[in-house]
């Protein structure tokens, strides 16, 4: 099994369930794309490029990602607090997801289709 789906499988519950919903939502939304253990979380990749990655700490999973400052939509549901580049939708159980939200970030993701890290090494 991939590394990245041990991380998520061994979680405790609600972070298993959460983790869970939140793979099936990013694979439906972007199904060409390759899950990867990268430093020790689930990360997802497309086209070679970043696209989001899963961390579950404390009592919560984000769904963490770059660009956000780039997005029209849904800013009050991000979380950007003692970050520098990246921004997180935050979950504490599977009812507190919000598809749409979910959807709208990974499509944007896509679009915008920059390696976070050029980036960052720029700065």
């Amino acid at each position: 099994m991939n590394p990245a789906e041990d991380y998520i499988l061994n979680q405790n519950e609600p972070f298993r369930s959460i983790l869970l919903q939140l793979q099936t939502i990013i694979e439906a939304i972007a199904p060409n794309t390759e899950l990867l253990f990268k430093w020790r979380l689930p990360f997802y990749y497309a086209n070679g490029i970043p696209l989001c990655y899963l961390n579950q700490t404390k009592d919560y999973v984000d769904l963490a990602f770059w660009h956000g400052e780039r997005f029209e939509k849904y800013k009050s549901y991000f979380v950007s607090t003692n970050r520098k580049t990246v921004m997180s939708l935050r979950y504490k159980s599977v009812d507190d997801i919000n598809d749409q939200v979910v959807a709208y970030v990974i499509q944007k993701q896509l679009e915008i289709n920059i390696n976070p890290f050029k980036l960052i090494r720029k700065r």
